[in-house]
């Protein structure tokens, strides 16, 4: 049975990417400055599948917290839930976390200005 989906989701529908970014990987600095890169990252980021993802890039302040995170209307999701999740869509996981760290590491080399 196909299932029609009607794009874009609500906000309660997509799947919440929390992407949490190591305050080291600006330099040794980087505390300072990783509020205003992660802010900047969002808003990279907030155009990338906005039908159905919402991304969410955060200080990775707390190391007990893990680097990558799913979550639909507020609820945890599992990785093998989120890689379900998003094969409705034609998407893998894997791809997505590639593409982030790839797209990531481009927007640290425009923020620190290489």
């Amino acid at each position: 049975m196909d299932m029609k989906i009607n794009l874009p989701l609500l906000q309660e529908q997509k799947l919440t990417i929390i992407f949490r970014i190591e305050p080291g990987c600006l330099g040794p600095n980087g505390v300072n400055h990783i509020e205003a890169f992660c802010e900047l990252a969002e808003k990279e980021f907030a155009s990338i599948d906005s039908d159905f993802i919402h991304w969410t890039i955060i200080p990775r302040l707390d190391k007990s917290l893990p680097e990558m995170q799913y979550k639909i209307n507020n609820k945890k999701l599992a990785q093998d839930k989120a890689e379900k999740y998003l094969k409705v869509f034609g998407k893998s996981l894997h791809e997505f976390e590639d593409h982030l760290h790839n797209k990531i590491g481009l927007i640290i080399d425009q923020f620190m200005g290489y």
